[in-house]
């Protein structure tokens, strides 16, 4: 008989399930919850959103998609290429606009595996991912400088798109601390040179820990550097969402649909390139129809618990299979883990500096901006994907993802027509 098309890789993965495999997946899936603790709040962070959020979508979206999703080894959750446009829908529209583009990204992305359009994805021009990636890096980079320099705005002051954020550390750099720059330079330093002498521990653990001791114990830290708790209330136990107090108006529909498809979009070309990822690490192969459906599940399971929009996390993806998970119970193991620590240790978060924050931001940019595939393009001396990399780089930089992806597909079609009209000439001049 044959399998239904969206069935969940979890299913056929339990038959024959050893207990050998079961520790591996549970030795996996906590290794991959102790790295994913300080990135999903960071990643909170640097959307606009409180740190705790970050740690709601780890839970919520990471056991969902593991469970109903199409790889074996996905790992969901919040990640970078979502921090700008999150960071955008929070500041414009709310966290009530937020909730409910995810919910219709979730939706769309459902009906995107329901109607068989995974395998469309893969046709997405390899500049423009390269691209659209490279710009929303150097977006996060150019966000945390701020924090990671200790720069103060005037009161009241929030700038939001990304020029305005360079115009403003140019305009207040004056105000820069010497402490913080300190405390962001040594955990940046930890997060580069601690792997390369230690692989069993994720470097930016050490780093969150060696920076919170540090401000702790050291009076001329602790009264110049902002911790977490400095600037955030971290609330203790499960998320409280007040329903009740959302508005769910027709126009507040109307104002996030671009947001809600940007969002799908993004999910869906994120996720199964993390599919894609994961198969060559194990020699598995995914299913793209069943993950899209499990990301749509997943992102409004991760709303509804206070989280915001979450994707496959490609670094988490691939801590999971080194560690030697091989089912999508690791990643069920990582989500209950997280759980854990959101109940009994999320408020010890708040004395997490805030330089650390950003020095681990400036390293997801720097992993997440695939400056190798940027270079390797331009090498190619290919005019047309030379064309379509910057452009889609350059508008995510300036405007945001929406415009450079739509501007871009619009360029690729354009070179496609004239070199189609340009062959068929050349044809007809030989006949």
């Amino acid at each position: 008989m044959k399998e239904f098309y969206l069935t969940p890789k979890i299913i056929p993965a339990l038959k024959g399930y050893s207990k050998k495999q079961a520790v591996n997946d549970i030795v996996a899936g906590v290794i991959v919850a102790i790295i994913a603790l300080p990135l999903s709040i960071a990643l909170a962070l640097a959307s606009g959103v409180n740190p705790e959020c970050g740690v709601y979508t780890a839970i919520a979206a990471g056991f969902v998609v593991s469970l109903f999703g199409g790889s074996n080894i996905q790992i969901a959750g919040p990640t970078a290429a979502f921090a700008t446009i999150v960071a955008g829908v929070v500041a414009s529209q709310g966290m009530n606009g937020l909730f409910i583009a995810t919910v219709m990204a979730g939706i769309i992305l459902i009906l995107m595996g329901v109607f068989k359009l995974g395998t469309f994805i893969k046709y997405m021009p390899h500049p423009i991912t390269v691209g659209f990636t490279g710009g929303i890096a150097v977006t996060i980079l150019l966000g945390q400088i701020k924090d990671f320099f200790g720069i103060t705005y005037a009161d009241g002051f929030r700038p939001i798109e990304t020029l305005e954020k360079v115009k403003a550390n140019i305009d207040f750099f004056d105000t820069f601390s010497r402490q913080s720059l300190l405390v962001g330079a040594v955990s940046l330093l930890i997060l580069i040179i601690y792997p390369k002498l230690e692989k069993r521990v994720p470097p930016s653990l050490i780093a969150v820990i060696v920076g919170a001791v540090a401000v702790a114990l050291i009076p001329s830290l602790g009264d110049n550097v902002f911790t977490i708790g400095d600037l955030y209330t971290i609330p203790e136990g499960l998320p409280k969402t007040d329903f009740s107090a959302m508005d769910f108006s027709k126009e507040s529909i109307i104002a996030v649909i671009p947001d809600a498809f940007t969002i799908a979009i993004l999910a869906a070309i994120e996720s199964l390139l993390s599919c894609v990822v994961s198969d060559n690490m194990i020699g598995s192969k995914h299913n793209s129809n069943s993950e899209l459906v499990a990301q749509g599940l997943g992102n409004i399971a991760s709303v509804l618990f206070g989280g915001i929009p979450a994707t496959g996390a490609i670094a988490r993806t691939s801590a999971n299979a080194k560690n030697g998970g091989r089912t999508p119970i690791a990643g069920m193991v990582h989500a209950v883990v997280l759980l854990l620590v959101l109940l009994l240790l999320m408020p010890y978060a708040a004395l997490i500096p805030m330089p650390t924050i950003a020095a681990i931001l400036f390293m997801v940019a720097y992993n997440m901006s695939e400056w190798k595939s940027f270079v390797r393009i331009v090498k190619q001396k290919n005019a047309s994907d030379i064309c379509l990399l910057f452009v889609t780089f350059v508008l995510t930089v300036i405007f945001d993802l929406v415009v450079a992806i739509a501007v871009g597909i619009a360029i690729k079609l354009l070179l496609t027509f004239f070199t189609k009209i340009k062959r068929t000439g050349v044809s007809d001049e030989k006949a």
